[in-house]
């Protein structure tokens, strides 16, 4: 057993007693290691206690199986809690104790009658697909339903007066817009969405015998994580856990016949957007989410014929499939695939109808986006009031808030915009009257001015980037009269962009059937955009505290405009106050502070729980080591002036030689840019013609087959595979990989794909960008404007950026251990891996596998180090065979 990290909690979070951490029964599947019983321990205090926790447990020491039992252990006699508080009954004064508890007693007795009923359906169910499963999956059902094979509404019409817009007479826009001035996260989680849902089978009145059978709004634990792959490993996890009945069930079937199926089944519901759950072919089959989401709103508009809307939607006609789909769904532990499968079955349309689930769940799962907007919870009327809130893979928790409520638009989307825009008002101009005319031709107005700005950027021979002050992007004829609230609710209210972008589609249909017929092609206006621009332009009524705007250049000097959110605090703030608990874990969340300093620094620091968990693997079974020099006494130093030189260049080939002939199997080489892997490469590839010496490159590939990874997405799961299948076959195989690329994240290089991780140098960010120095602005900023001084903003800031690069190495040496049986060696190639405010920054595991004095070591010490822990490791394999 590793050394135990002891836990790290604030200074007000008193110790758990030796006798709660030894009794508390976790219901683990497995027997947990005295680590993951730590981990379970510290969980469920913090949602005991109602903080926001971070904790860091590395990949492989089963961090997602802590998290269930530990959360559902809790939940489990919170609902206990829960149930005794809700049977007590008001009791008059004066009244006789006995009443009161006969009025108790009836109380609870009604409550647990009620739940026992869900139950009993819900077990109903189960027997019925355990016993009719190859009927129930391949069978047709009993009932005729419509498939989504079967569907062929079309929303094609052959005349134009749909394009055309209603009349427009609101005008209290501004008041019901200012709240809800952020992004939508997906368009399809829209006003217009939520009034649906209110309209149909999951808001309207249900039958008297499913309502009776309805449970009130359960306690439960929303988990969230970056994918649905993510999500649905989690799911396989939590089907392993076997909790004992709730003790309500366990009163209530006392000395009823032995059921074996008389378990207590965690209700589950898996949340997921359109292109996860839509089962109507004419929308499923479109290549982008926001196509799918107009589409789908397209079908269920009023003005469409009620033979071509989707007739997968709920509404009072189909309620009965709604709840029939609820109850199949909360009888088992489904994933999202499950979920969209059930919903063709029973042909009806899983994405609306799983809100039906949100209610009864005890655990709800979700991608990032539908937890961390607040459009997108108002629109699955979703409640965190109460309820523990765990966020997965939160390492890079705050850049997602920002990325998620960013946006960016290019000069290109803009100058088509305002062409379609162009178009429908030459169309329809005799048609708009009223405040259509005006709306529209603000909306002009607004495209021209931003669109003319950055043509005044392009024309200017400044760098590839820039800050660009919002001002100037409103500084177009007659936009600084636009009351950009008003805007962007009447863009909403009216479906402005729809109607244009139907259009824009309709015409060009209409072209082409014309040119086809007439043997002739001309260039249709492209891909509709004013959506997209739409978008981008709500972020000009946020706060302009919050973020900046920025401006882009590409390798062929195409504009592009950037909004980024700085401060990540607001849009997380109102998940933090309503939630019971929040808990932030990832397998490296090293170093901690940036959450505390710039997520949390509103919350008193005695309700900010951290814990860093060790690594269930042997301590014999790591060696990390700083490789402060390479061959020759050469100093690693990668800063950005020092790196490019010629004897370290040589040095870094030189050492990876020597590393591939000492260790077996996979050795992983992680560098700091595609530009610097590229730089070396090409120098490593030279040789001097006079002296015939084979080249650096040739070296390397004589030791180990050389992989490289690309900057495309496209090419990096081919050179995985080919780098797993030469490792395979025995030849062993050298990687070479970018901190922050595909490889570095989510990639597994367990066992013999990793004997080895070789970091080189430190990835810090281009501190010279417009984004880094506005984002180093305003950490200096917030600290004197909490009452800091100066130099305090700057030694900040400096952590700050710090931070950011260690949390990206982190990440990549995170990728060689993966299991209580693995092992491997990692080595930092930089002098400064030894200075104290790196050092520290490093995981807890990482910094006890470092022998003490390992920084004082030459090279020929580094590479004798490096051989024995693999001859020790050899050897002890032999004797166990």
């Amino acid at each position: 057993m590793s050394q135990i990290i002891p836990r790290r909690y604030s200074s007000s979070l008193e110790t758990l007693s030796v006798m709660e951490t030894t009794t508390r029964d976790f219901h683990h599947p497995y027997n947990p290691y005295d680590i993951q019983i730590e981990l379970m321990n510290a969980i469920y205090d913090c949602i005991v206690k109602g903080k926001v926790g971070i904790f860091e447990s590395p990949t492989g020491t089963g961090k997602s199986l802590s998290l269930i039992c530990s959360s559902l252990t809790w939940l489990r006699g919170a609902q206990d809690d829960a149930l005794n508080n809700q049977a007590t009954a008001e009791v008059d004064e004066g009244e006789p104790s006995w009443v009161a508890e006969h009025a108790q007693k009836e109380k609870r007795s009604a409550v647990i009658e009620q739940k026992s009923k869900v139950e009993a359906r819900l077990r109903q169910i189960r027997a019925k697909e355990l016993q009719q499963k190859q009927h129930y999956e391949n069978g047709e059902p009993k009932t005729k339903r419509m498939r989504p094979d079967e569907s062929s509404q079309t929303l094609e019409r052959d005349d134009e007066a749909q394009f055309e817009l209603d009349e427009y007479n609101s005008d209290d826009e501004c008041m019901k817009v200012k709240a809800t001035s952020h992004l939508p996260a997906d368009r399809g989680l829209s006003s217009t969405s939520l009034q649906l849902m209110q309209k149909l089978g999951l808001a309207s009145k249900l039958s008297a015998e499913t309502e009776e059978l309805l449970p009130t709004d359960e306690l439960k634990v929303f988990y969230c994580s970056r994918t649905h792959s993510q999500l649905t490993q989690f799911i396989q996890e939590v089907r392993r856990v076997d909790l004992p009945p709730s003790s309500w069930m366990t009163e209530h079937e006392n000395g009823l016949p032995n059921d074996p199926d008389r378990r207590s089944v965690v209700k589950h519901v898996p949340l997921g957007s359109r292109k996860n759950l839509c089962i109507n072919s004419k929308v499923s089959k479109l290549d982008s989410t926001p196509a799918m989401n107009e589409r789908c709103l397209e079908l269920q508009q009023p003005d469409t014929p009620k033979d071509k809307k989707c007739p997968f939607v709920p509404n009072k006609e189909n309620e009965t499939l709604v709840n029939e789909f609820r109850d199949h769904a909360l009888a088992k532990v489904r994933d999202i695939e499950d979920l969209g499968s059930l919903g063709k079955k029973l042909g009806i349309c899983p994405y609306y109808a799983s809100r039906a689930l949100i209610k009864p769940s005890e655990i709800v799962t979700l991608p990032y986006p539908l937890l961390l907007q607040k459009s997108a919870r108002e629109a699955l009327n979703l409640s965190l009031k109460g309820h523990v809130v765990i966020i997965d893979e939160a390492h890079n928790l705050m850049d997602t808030i920002s990325n998620i409520h960013s946006a960016s638009v290019t000069q290109a989307q803009l100058k088509r915009c305002r062409a379609q825009l162009g178009v429908y008002l030459q169309r329809f101009r005799n048609k708009l009257k009223g405040k259509n005319r005006i709306y529209v031709a603000q909306m002009i107005r607004l495209v021209d001015s931003v669109s003319g700005s950055l043509d005044r950027i392009a024309l200017e021979d400044i760098s590839i980037d820039g800050i660009v002050d919002v001002s100037s992007l409103m500084a177009g004829k007659g936009v600084d009269q636009i009351n950009l609230y008003k805007l962007m609710h009447y863009l909403q209210e009216s479906k402005l962009a729809r109607k244009v972008d139907g259009y824009i589609n309709y015409a060009e249909g209409q072209n082409s059937r014309a040119e086809t017929k007439a043997g002739t092609t001309s260039h249709a206006l492209k891909m509709p955009v004013l959506t997209h621009v739409q978008s981008f332009f709500q972020t000009l009524t946020n706060p302009a505290a919050e973020g900046r705007f920025f401006y882009e250049k590409d390798e062929n000097k195409d504009l592009a405009l950037r909004y980024m959110l700085l401060d990540p605090t607001h849009q997380f703030k109102e998940i933090v106050e309503d939630a019971r608990a929040v808990i932030l874990a990832g397998g490296t969340m090293s170093p901690m502070d940036d959450y505390v300093r710039h997520l949390f620094a509103y919350i008193d620091p005695a309700q900010i729980q951290t814990f860093s968990c060790g690594h269930i693997i042997p301590k014999e079974n790591l060696i990390a080591l700083p490789v402060v020099r390479g061959p020759g006494g050469v100093e690693f130093n990668f800063t950005y002036d020092k790196r490019n030189s010629l004897a370290v260049i040589e040095a870094l080939g030189n050492c990876l030689i020597q590393l591939s002939d000492s260790i077996p199997d996979g050795l992983v080489v992680f560098f700091p840019s595609y530009a610097y892997l590229d730089h070396l490469v090409f120098r490593w590839q030279s040789k001097n013609p006079s002296t015939g010496i084979n080249s650096l490159w040739d070296r390397l590939m004589q030791r180990k087959p050389v992989f490289r990874e690309s900057k495309t997405t496209t090419g990096a799961d081919d050179v995985l595979n080919q780098y797993s299948q030469a490792i395979a076959a025995g030849s062993g195989g050298l990687l070479l990989a970018v901190i922050g690329g595909k490889m570095s994240e989510g990639i597994n290089f367990s066992d013999a794909l990793g004997r080895g991780v070789v970091v080189v140098g430190l990835p810090f960010p281009n501190i010279q960008s417009a984004q880094w120095k506005a984002k180093v602005e305003y950490v200096e900023k917030s600290v004197t404007e909490r009452g800091g001084s100066r130099e305090e903003g700057k030694a900040l800031a400096r952590e700050f950026y710090e931070n950011a690069c260690m949390r990206a190495v982190n990440q990549s040496i995170g990728r060689a251990i993966r299991h209580r049986g693995d092992y491997a060696s990692i080595l930092l190639l930089d002098g400064r891996y030894k200075t104290p405010r790196i050092e520290g920054k490093l995981p807890g595991w990482i910094k006890q596998g470092m022998p003490k004095g390992s920084e004082h070591s030459d090279f020929r010490d580094i590479i004798g180090r490096v051989r024995l822990f693999f001859e020790s490791k050899e050897n002890s394999l032999t004797s166990k065979r």
